[in-house]
């Protein structure tokens, strides 16, 4: 609380982040009460200010926003709210206020994942696959990626042929993913600096 900013009228504008997709549901505001409210009941509560009053979100629609977890901005005058969705957030019926024809993918779960292998790489137990694996140094890794890269094309080509299910290429392609990331991160290169140069590519 001492580093959040109310304004004049005691509220504070909280931009709330779908926690799995990274997706923008929101923009409500929050009082002092409504913040507590929050933090004490795992579903988030705003300021309505046109009928001057607190409100629980999906109180009447069933609709909540589950809490996971609040960021203050820098200067202290605005929050980032990430939470689980129980159903659509807007009142139209949309996931979201802001509603685009785009479709997210969820990216904003590898960011979960690669704290995860630098935690795993950081603090390495015994039982950590992902520990052995930075322990053996590229050899390991690298080999690792290219078979899951080859399963991936076999289950890509399984999946063409129809003796094989999408859900194999799923699995294979998370395979490719994570040992991509552990790779990086064993290496010490950040995944920053990849989708940077992706995003240098895609202009």
């Amino acid at each position: 609380m001492s580093e959040i900013r109310f304004d004049s009228d005691g509220l504070i504008p909280g931009v709330v982040q779908d926690a799995t997709t990274g997706q923008v549901l929101m923009v409500g505001y929050l009082s002092e009460e409504s913040l507590a409210l929050t933090e004490e009941t795992g579903r988030v509560h705003f300021w309505s200010r046109s009928r001057n009053e607190l409100w629980e979100k999906g109180a009447t629609s069933g609709n909540y926003l589950n809490l996971v977890d609040i960021a203050v901005d820098c200067d202290g005058d605005a929050l980032l709210i990430a939470a689980r969705p129980e159903g659509p957030t807007c009142h139209t019926g949309e996931v979201t206020c802001f509603a685009t024809d785009r479709q997210d993918q969820g990216f904003a779960q590898l960011e979960r994942l690669w704290a995860t292998i630098q935690d795993r790489i950081d603090s390495p137990t015994p039982e950590s696959y992902t520990a052995r694996l930075a322990a053996a140094g590229p050899d390991l890794t690298g080999r690792k990626l290219v078979e899951e890269a080859t399963e991936t094309l076999l289950a890509a080509k399984n999946h063409e042929s129809g003796t094989g299910p999408p859900e194999r290429v799923v699995e294979e392609s998370a395979d490719v993913v994570y040992h991509l990331l552990a790779l990086l991160a064993e290496r010490g290169i950040s995944a920053r600096a990849v989708m940077t140069e992706l995003m240098g590519r895609a202009r």
